[in-house]
């Protein structure tokens, strides 16, 4: 594979490494010592989208934030491993060829349920996973139908990503799309988003993920989940209502919940300060 990742001005670039772990070559941001952190974003975006959350952790903890098959700047092995079971796979097999067995996973949105996942399949449970606004439950209404819809076009088209680019990736779109998600966003935050939509190796990979995307008896067996888990809530997600999460938590034996107002879906971009104050609050609570 050709090498391709993060020029220096990306966000955190003096913790990137490239990786090959088959299928993929991985682009993973790793920093600190200590108890060992995944951190793994959501369908479209990168490790960027914890780019305040990483070095804060990383103050006290071993952090790992890979980018997903596709995503950023990992390149896609193989198309059929973007979905669930097969990049949650993909992933346990990138931590233990690196000695990154997770003590904790942190998964943003899709990257929640992948979390859950790994949790479920892993020999070793790990101590604690935390969902921030997680995408825990089955696509409905256009997205239903239009994510198939995505599978059937990908498979006809090669040149999907590009006219999606294309359509997608002027600043006025990008914004539109981010202020969508009810966060408050800043003029980074719209440039690092711009710069992915606008890559046609990244909108391939957010395609392939969404089009692939089966949640199967993950949701169906939330109650048999045993590992402490914490729901970090913004109350004004417009990309996964709060009530997700909230019909959830319920389900899951040792799970609490915490909700933030005035905030929305990327609410670890908006307010990483409480992100990492409610992550070393739990795991103070879980590890004593």
């Amino acid at each position: 594979m050709a090498t391709r990742g993060p020029g220096p001005d990306w966000p955190n670039a003096e913790t990137s490494q490239l990786i090959d772990s088959k299928p993929h070559r991985w682009h993973v941001q790793v920093a600190g010592q200590g108890l060992k952190v995944l951190l793994l974003h959501g369908a479209g975006a990168a490790s960027h989208s914890w780019r305040h959350v990483l070095p804060m952790l990383a103050k006290t903890h071993h952090v790992v934030a890979p980018d997903l098959p596709g995503h950023g700047f990992t390149q896609l092995g193989a198309r059929n491993r973007s979905g669930l079971l097969a990049m949650s796979e993909d992933l346990a097999r990138l931590c233990d060829g690196q000695g990154w067995q997770p003590d904790v996973i942190i998964g943003h949105s899709a990257g929640a349920a992948i979390a859950l996942q790994m949790a479920r399949q892993s020999p070793q449970l790990p101590k604690a996973v935390i969902s921030v606004n997680g995408a825990l439950g089955n696509f409905k209404g256009v997205a239903g139908w239009l994510f198939p819809a995505l599978a059937q076009l990908l498979a006809i088209s090669p040149f999907a990503p590009d006219i999606f680019s294309r359509l997608v990736g002027t600043e006025h779109r990008v914004r539109a799309l981010l202020e969508g998600t009810g966060s408050r966003i800043d003029e980074e935050t719209v440039k690092l988003y711009r710069r992915l939509v606008r890559d046609r190796n990244h909108v391939n990979g957010t395609l392939c993920m969404m089009a692939q995307w089966r949640l199967g008896s993950l949701v169906a067996d939330l109650a048999r989940q045993d590992v402490p888990m914490l729901f970090l809530v913004g109350e004004e997600d417009r990309t996964v209502p709060a009530k997700v999460s909230y019909d959830a938590m319920k389900r899951i034996p040792s799970a609490e919940l915490r909700a933030f107002p005035n905030t929305g879906h990327l609410l670890q971009e908006e307010a990483p300060e409480l992100v990492v104050a409610e992550t070393k609050r739990f795991l103070q609570a879980v590890l004593r």
